[in-house]
């Protein structure tokens, strides 16, 4: 008898357990998510940055821990090539299966949703092969020593050989087309051999080559809620294309004159670094290194006119070099809305600016450099001295908040010039000796229209990886690193407070500013510098 009512109430508090956890994602949600886009793929990260409003935020609930050493058991690891720091997840086939998608320096795969296992592959021409041989080979000697002098230059050799990665954002369509942008302005779909199979062999569908008159090298790829791909380039031109490539519309970005003999001998530094967030009303945010933009797409044209809801404005850049974040979006529906950036400040601010029409009696904020700047507070990690943080990724926004980290190392060895210190919150960002520490949340306050701190975690360490939000379960989700092992670290949204922690293992595991993503089962993935892993921790019962 004792044992019958003990079941049931096992039973009940199961289907009680799996009722809030879907009502968190749903019913319980405090704040409105962006609009699906109907012409991406039907999944949580058909796109850098997860979708079109590039949040970087899922409703899939995320691991909840308790804090552990995940067992070899735990973690799928896929040799897929050196490159591949995002990958995409498909909607369903007809056949009833998921596939990852994902390009690196060599080769495209699809990988298996279920095992993570390779696929297929399909390899780059003129472009030579990188071995697993290889791969094990750096991993151990980064195993062997990841800090020092000679650690450094074996961080140089691998960074070397990714100087030709191209195509870092790319979109997975409805129709399981994959598109790739490269620096030559050539934009590539691929596709499946037999559209009706999961398991079918890649291969190239079609090609486009943008127009002469359109220069520079494509930075980041995005796709209109009408289905109409939407390319920018690094000398600030947006083209509209159909995604069967029968036609397109061009614009040149406000201030672009000139921007193509104004990009830098640093690669990534040119007049439009990163990619660019879309709204479902055609809402097309970029930024430059002086300006934020938004461009509209009327579902005719791309349009600068301020009578078609575009805008430019100024944003503070002492830096020289403009934001390295990705603009995100916030707010929607009846909410404030805002597209959010770092800017280009030695210790940069997060600032806000209003989407649309700027409210009638809105003040200009003190020190800043437009009023369209709804907030604007700096990065300090709780700090009260000044100090320089620059970032080179997008904030993670969900609801009214806003999270970044820091990816600055410590430590910086005399000899190691300013341009490579990335070597060492990369290849060497798990050693204590460089690793960077600190992450803050900052949230909008709709009563008093107040950007606000939220929380400051200091001791928490994000060396390049791209956070990401799993609001299912209200954490934020980061790849960290503890007694240089690399970590899984999770912190309760709300408040910062680090809730637990999986360690993962050595250099092999390494994000190499790869994105944390949440699979639609709410599992974490990522790249690595040699290929792909995620994480699946088993299915932990209390004893009480």
């Amino acid at each position: 008898m004792h044992l019958s009512i003990k079941i049931i109430a096992l039973l009940t508090l199961n289907i009680i357990c799996s009722s809030l956890t879907a009502l968190s994602a749903d019913t319980l949600l405090k704040f409105e998510m962006p609009a699906r886009n109907p012409y991406l793929a039907d999944s949580n990260n058909a796109m850098a940055h997860g979708d079109s409003a590039q949040q970087d935020a899922v409703l899939q609930p995320g691991p909840m821990g308790p804090s552990r050493i995940l067992s070899t058991s735990e973690l799928q690891y896929n040799f897929s090539g050196p490159g591949l720091m995002g990958i995409l997840t498909s909607g369903e086939y007809v056949d009833g299966q998921r596939v990852f998608w994902g390009n690196g320096l060599d080769r495209l795969v699809k990988l298996d949703y279920q095992s993570y296992q390779t696929i297929t592959e399909f390899y780059l021409p003129n472009v030579e092969p990188y071995t697993e041989s290889q791969a094990e080979k750096s991993i151990v000697g980064f195993d062997k020593s990841n800090s020092g002098l000679l650690a450094v230059i074996r961080g140089f050799m691998e960074i070397w050989k990714l100087k030709n990665l191209s195509g870092l954002y790319t979109v997975l369509d409805k129709d399981h087309n994959y598109y790739v942008g490269n620096k030559s302005g050539l934009i590539q779909v691929y596709g499946d051999q037999n559209p009706m199979n999961s398991r079918s062999p890649i291969i190239k569908l079609r090609q486009w080559q943008l127009p002469d008159e359109v220069t520079g090298p494509i930075v980041g790829i995005n796709l209109t809620y009408d289905g109409r791909l939407i390319v920018a380039t690094e000398h600030g031109y947006l083209v509209a294309v159909k995604r069967d490539f029968s036609e397109y519309q061009r614009v040149r970005i406000r201030h672009s004159e000139g921007a193509e003999n104004k990009a830098t001998q640093r690669a990534g530094y040119g007049w439009v670094r990163n990619g660019f967030a879309i709204d479902q009303e055609g809402g097309i945010y970029i930024a430059s290194q002086e300006h934020i933009h938004k461009v509209v797409w009327t579902g005719e044209k791309l349009s600068t006119d301020i009578s078609d809801g575009a805008w430019t404005e100024p944003y503070l850049n002492q830096w020289k070099h403009g934001t390295g974040a990705t603009p995100s979006l916030m707010g929607f529906g009846e909410e404030d809305q805002f597209v959010v950036i770092t800017d280009g400040q030695p210790q940069m601010n997060l600032v806000l600016f209003w989407r649309n029409a700027i409210p009638d009696n809105w003040q200009q904020l003190s020190n800043t450099s437009s009023r369209r700047v709804a907030g604007q507070l700096p990065v300090n990690m709780g700090k009260t001295q000044a100090f320089e943080i620059q970032s080179e990724q997008s904030v993670v926004v969900a609801g009214y908040g806003a999270l970044v980290v820091n990816n600055n190392a410590n430590n910086i060895p005399w000899y190691l010039p300013k341009q490579a210190v990335s070597v060492l919150q990369s290849y060497l960002g798990s050693h204590p000796d460089h690793q960077p520490y600190g992450a803050q949340k900052f949230k909008w306050d709709p009563v008093s229209r107040q950007l606000r701190e939220d929380w400051v975690n200091p001791s928490i360490s994000s060396p390049s990886a791209v956070p990401i939000v799993g609001i299912g379960s209200n954490m934020a989700y980061l790849i960290g690193a503890r007694n240089n092992q690399w970590t899984l670290e999770g912190l309760d949204w709300d408040t910062g407070v680090s809730k637990f922690h999986y360690v993962i293992g050595g250099q092999r595991y390494n994000p190499l500013y790869s994105a944390t993503l949440i699979d639609n089962d709410g599992n974490i993935h990522y790249g690595t510098p040699w290929g792909r892993v995620r994480l699946i921790p088993a299915q932990e019962i209390s004893d009480e």
